[in-house]
């Protein structure tokens, strides 16, 4: 089974796992696929069911599923949305979404993960995202736990993939197509707001200064939803996160975005004070957690960063 994704980039690593940031993998999931991940017996809601999961591996559950431990902060999230906390049994330090995760018993870190805490939860199924190991994966199976993966890298049609697919796991598919409709929704009116507006130069702080600079290129999720949003992206398509300083004065857009709480030390840390947008005050902050992790939460975060690119359009 591949549960090994390529190394994320540098020192954005732990950054990533609290956020769930994507990088570049060795897995691409075709539109076809995505289509094509549960077993027909699912639709009837009988059991054992069989779920692919985003690496092509076949996870037979025999019963439904009432013991869960999530080891991916957005996956979480979405076992919230779906209603279906009840079956959660354990989460990570990094599980912070909603308030109410923390009465969850913790199995500490992500890396590595904690196997017999994990194990003395006796969970029926175990869910992860981007960043398991296989040797993890296989230690965990050998004492009869089954292990998922959930990941879709590009764009927001992958995050109704995985919707679709924990709702079968859950069984909470009506809630999991309520979901995807409302997340449609949402992004229907903010695409309906700006289309024919002329799009502003984006640029989407993911670390800045002494860590080096680094941000969301145009072929990433982030990306995809900055252009979802009525924004032009300045970091162009690449394998890398890392962008120079030389290249954003150089580009020098006109709006920046920042994580929350970041504002202020963004625009008096040495080096950015030459930028136009740090000039006429176009530096803005946002809960980054709507973007970098993939849920059902993305199209929250689309709205917001349209309402900072296009203010015009939603002043009414």
């Amino acid at each position: 089974m591949n549960k090994v994704l390529k190394p994320m980039k540098l020192m954005l690593l732990c950054m990533m796992v609290v956020a769930m940031l994507v990088g570049c993998t060795s897995h691409v999931t075709s539109d076809e696929n995505r289509e094509n991940r549960v077993d027909e017996k699912t639709q009837n809601g009988l059991y054992p069911i069989t779920v692919t999961d985003s690496y092509g591996d076949e996870i037979t559950l025999e019963a439904e599923v009432e013991r869960l431990i999530s080891v991916a902060p957005n996956i979480t999230e979405m076992v919230y949305a779906l209603d279906a906390q009840d079956k959660l049994v354990g989460r990570t330090d990094y599980c912070t979404y909603p308030e109410q995760v923390a009465e969850v018993e913790s199995i500490g870190a992500i890396f590595p993960p904690d196997i017999e805490k994990i194990i003395s939860l006796e969970p029926d199924l175990l869910i992860t995202s981007a960043h398991f190991d296989e040797e993890s994966a296989a230690r965990l199976e050998s004492a009869g736990i089954k292990v998922m993966s959930l990941y879709e890298e590009f764009d927001v049609e992958g995050v109704y993939t995985m919707l679709k697919t924990l709702g079968v796991v859950l069984n909470r598919q009506e809630e999991a197509q309520a979901i995807i409709d409302e997340m449609k929704a949402t992004i229907k009116i903010v695409q309906t707001k700006v289309e024919g507006l002329e799009k502003p130069t984006v640029y989407y702080v993911v670390s800045y200064g002494e860590s080096g600079d680094f941000s969301a290129p145009e072929n990433s999720f982030v990306g995809g939803l900055i252009n979802l949003a009525g924004g032009k992206n300045i970091v162009p398509a690449s394998d890398s996160w890392f962008y120079t300083l030389e290249a954003l004065l150089e580009a020098d857009p006109e709006i920046i975005i920042v994580r929350k709480g970041e504002k202020e030390s963004f625009m008096t840390a040495p080096g950015y004070s030459e930028l136009t947008a740090v000039k006429e005050g176009k530096v803005y902050e946002i809960d980054s957690d709507l973007l970098d992790r993939q849920s059902n939460r993305n199209a929250e975060g689309v709205l917001a960063l349209a309402k900072i690119i296009h203010p015009e359009a939603f002043s009414q």
